[in-house]
């Protein structure tokens, strides 16, 4: 790295990419040093479009920049493992869009990868570095609402959706689980950990990719969450963590936060307001950040072992639901 500046590489230019991209000007220290796609054209615009200083004309080229520091990967997850693989190889720290896989053999490759190359690996999981979701979790630590007792949450996209779309291909990682799904599962996993009992039921599309799923997850401790997930209905996208001295309600847009309220008996619900500029990536990239300035190799917000975790539960919850990526 250059002095206290981590240059970061962006492989895939898609909107999440450039997404991403804009936020990341907001991280301190963070430095756009290159932008890699299968297109030379459309990386030299990427790149003046954001300021990036190089563009390469293919994912090799980008992960073989000896001036980037950590790769941000971008592409349809369908292409995680392989890009991502390409980056550790080359030695280069990647931060992977989620999911970080289309299943956890996959995602148990690049975990045994990186550890191996020595390189940092975290799932782009950004709902899990938002300063609202951070002190949610604080709260609850301290028994603010008492022993958790459910979770609530639901994400949905106002559909349809052409049959031609990503989200209806198998081969692509289609339906609703892996794209949105995730989500709430990451939050139950996140406030109850991993749980001991996974019921899942869905609709599938004739393609057979997930159209709306609904999960019941259930821990030892007797708590449970329903979580629901949807390509052809735009849902409340809300959630909720209840306990047994209170609740914490979460607003729509759940996953990337500006506020929540904290509910009690006999206590005025308290509103916690947090705001910042952007779209809320430049917490996940601060994260990467500060972990290879302490030197380490995978985030406690992000631990290498929830994401194994999450898959495994995405795997069971597909295998209920008959879905199967080509």
């Amino acid at each position: 790295m250059t002095g206290q500046n981590v240059r970061w590489g962006i492989l895939g230019l898609g909107g999440i990419a450039a997404t991403f991209a804009a936020d990341l000007p907001l991280v301190p220290g963070a430095e756009l040093a290159a932008v890699g796609s299968r297109d030379q054209a459309t990386a030299d615009a990427f790149a003046e479009k954001h300021g990036f200083a190089r563009a390469h004309g293919s994912y090799a080229a980008l992960a073989a920049d000896p001036d980037v520091d950590v790769i941000y990967i971008a592409t349809p997850h369908a292409y995680h493992r392989d890009v991502a693989l390409l980056c550790i190889e080359a030695g280069k720290h990647v931060l992977v869009e989620k999911p970080i896989t289309l299943d956890l053999p996959a995602a148990a490759q690049l975990v045994e990868a990186a550890r191996a190359r020595g390189v940092f690996l975290m799932e782009a999981m950004w709902m899990r570095c938002n300063p609202a979701i951070r002190k949610a979790a604080e709260l609850v630590d301290e028994g603010a609402i008492g022993w958790v007792s459910s979770i609530h949450a639901d994400f949905g996209l106002q559909g349809p959706f052409a049959a031609e779309h990503r989200l209806r291909a198998p081969a692509l990682g289609g339906g609703a689980l892996l794209d949105l799904g995730v989500y709430p599962i990451h939050l139950a996993h996140l406030f109850l950990g991993l749980p001991i009992s996974v019921q899942a039921w869905a609709h599938l599309t004739p393609e057979r990719v997930d159209e709306h799923t609904g999960i019941l997850l259930g821990w030892q401790s007797g708590a449970v969450a329903a979580l629901t997930c949807s390509i052809n209905g735009a849902s409340r996208n809300a959630a909720s963590i209840t306990g047994t001295d209170g609740r914490i309600d979460i607003p729509p847009g759940f996953m990337v936060p500006r506020s929540f309220t904290l509910s009690r008996p006999n206590k005025a619900p308290e509103t916690f307001e947090f705001e910042f500029p952007g779209s809320g990536y430049q917490f996940e990239a601060a994260e990467v950040q500060r972990c290879l300035a302490a030197g380490e190799l995978e985030s406690s917000l992000i631990p290498q072992t929830t994401t194994l975790e999450v898959m495994n539960l995405l795997d069971s919850i597909r295998e209920q639901i008959g879905v199967y990526y080509q």
